[in-house]
């Protein structure tokens, strides 16, 4: 067949350890053999990101704006072993957390179901979306060591030089302190992409935080949503017959553990990361998850939701066979070529991702799949299949598709 031909690029920022093994295999046996695969490549691996200071993660969020599309391989956050381990410079911060700092916006994510995979939670009968802010909070924080007798002051100094002051703690012993932020603007971007998101798929959606501890802080947020959802969306939400509801975060993880999904769950940016990766894996396995950040000046950059896979990866550098899941980047492919489909009206684009996520889950469905979902699926004839055999499945079905 002839090769499916592209207008415009999409940013493509490949990244660390099994995940950027998998990428490359994806691109081979999935993309290029179909697509005239047109891309704008950055490699936001450890490495590269050390040898340029952190400016190609920098690069490749501009690059997102000028061409609205992007498609991103997990990376590697560093911490004080990755230090060692790659001797960087210094501590680069999460390669996530500075694009979505430059792009702003809010992250969706959602489960990729398949009828042979049962979730954990039994009440669970539909999918769990999870919305993350994804600007401020500790993603944009700054820390400290503090050494015995020292007293730590939160200071607010005004335009015209005024001051407010508040005791953080005096502390008689070493310990740590943390400062964070948020904007008002974005917390109302946040909470209109919620509510647009809702009426779109019309569903109920929850938001939730800790406005009893953090009173000014998460009641902020709090107030944001409401009183958006009063001037503007209250009315729109009870002709689409849907809810709006917010809950202390504690009540809301009481509560999801009780509903059969079908909802959306808007989340604060810490609170996001966690739930996302406790809803994917109660619905089998974080690496079926799809996660897209929109931006309000509508750009898009599409991810898999989890980490690198460095068990994995480990024991792919010692020879050994490994068993990676792929659907979650599979996905992220797909949706960023069914966006720049849809940005370029190329239709034959976005037909081909809808098959390729088709392909993915009806491999899993004949049976063909990873390790992490074969102790799962209830199946009668289950081919546990290695990193590398199992994308090869997904080719065999897609071929036939096409």
């Amino acid at each position: 067949m002839q090769k499916i031909k592209m207008s415009n690029p999409i940013v493509e920022m490949d990244g660390d350890e099994m995940t950027r093994i998998v990428w490359g295999e994806i691109k081979k046996e999935l993309l290029e053999p179909f697509i005239d695969l047109k891309t704008e490549y950055y490699d936001l691996g450890l490495v590269h990101r050390n040898e340029t200071c952190d400016q190609v993660t920098i690069d490749s969020a501009e690059a997102i704006k000028k061409h609205k599309v992007g498609v991103k391989c997990a990376t590697i956050t560093a911490n004080v072993a990755r230090m060692e381990e790659y001797n960087l410079k210094e501590m680069w911060k999460s390669p996530n957390g500075t694009i979505r700092s430059i792009l702003g916006g809010t992250v969706f994510r959602v489960p990729i179901i398949v009828n042979c995979v049962k979730p954990y939670v039994r009440s669970w009968k539909k999918p769990i979306t999870i919305v993350r802010h994804a600007y401020g909070d500790i993603y944009k924080s700054k820390e400290m060591i503090v050494e015995a007798k020292s007293k730590c002051e939160l200071v607010l100094t005004s335009e015209n030089g005024e001051e407010k002051r508040e005791l953080i703690h005096n502390f008689s012993e070493a310990g740590v302190v943390m400062g964070m932020h948020n904007l008002n603007d974005s917390i109302e971007n946040f909470a209109r992409s919620c509510f647009n998101f809702a009426l779109d798929v019309k569903q109920d959606l929850w938001f939730s935080s800790k406005d009893t501890i953090l009173k000014k802080y998460d009641t902020t947020f709090k107030e944001i949503f409401q009183k958006l959802f009063d001037d503007e969306y209250k009315i729109k939400f009870e002709e689409a017959g849907i809810k709006y509801v917010y809950n202390l975060i504690d009540a809301a993880v009481a509560n999801i553990m009780k509903c059969e999904g079908g909802v959306i769950w808007a989340c604060k940016n810490y609170d996001g990361d966690v739930m996302s990766d406790m809803v994917a894996a109660a619905f089998g396995s974080i690496a079926m998850m799809s996660s897209v950040l929109v931006s309000p000046d509508g750009n898009y950059e599409f991810e898999a939701a989890h980490g690198t896979v460095q068990d994995q990866y480990y024991s792919h550098l010692n020879g050994k066979e490994t068993s990676t899941n792929s659907v979650a980047t599979i996905f992220s492919w797909s949706g960023a070529l069914r966006k720049r489909g849809e940005l370029d009206n190329n239709l034959e684009l976005v037909e081909f991702a809808d098959k390729l996520e088709k392909a993915s889950i009806k491999t899993i469905e004949d049976g063909k799949m990873t390790g992490d979902l074969s102790v799962l699926a209830e199946h009668d004839n289950i081919q546990t299949l290695n990193t590398f055999d199992f994308i090869k499945a997904i080719r065999a079905t897609l071929t036939e598709m096409l």
